[in-house]
């Protein structure tokens, strides 16, 4: 039985979770912001070990939800839709009525499916690119 905590600011699973999927497993070299402290984050637990973390956090321009990950041998057991809309939530008790996202472009399907839809921006994050995209909540 999966379990998710919020927290505000950047804690160690956060970190463990994105260490292994964004720098270790995809190559990413500058994975950690100073962003990253003033985000609300969601870490999903197994147990007492963090699988699965995201982070939204607001900006001039609305809000934001970034660093979705799930570890691995967690994958395709739905962590990934819980993260987003337990993130969506935070946010929208925070006042948002809007998310969004810069998605990788091998990940649009996943959000189109939790009914995000493109916003028509692309850009090159580390030579994987992304697409911006958008959601009423």
């Amino acid at each position: 039985m999966y379990k998710t905590r919020i927290y505000r600011g950047i804690v160690p699973d956060c970190m463990t979770v994105r260490q292994t999927v964004f720098v270790e497993e995809q190559g990413f070299e500058n994975e950690f912001d100073e962003t990253d402290e003033s985000c609300i984050h969601i870490v999903v637990y197994d147990g007492d070990a963090p699988v699965g973390t995201g982070r939204v956090f607001r900006e001039a321009d609305g809000w934001y939800i970034g660093r979705v990950a799930v570890m691995k041998d967690h994958r395709k057991k739905d962590l990934g839709s819980m993260i987003v809309l337990g993130l969506e939530k935070a946010a929208k008790e925070q006042g948002a009525e809007k998310i969004l996202l810069w998605a990788q472009c091998r990940a649009y399907g996943f959000y189109e499916k939790l009914g995000y839809t493109s916003a028509g921006k692309y850009h090159d994050d580390e030579g994987c690119p992304h697409v911006l995209m958008e959601k009423k909540i």
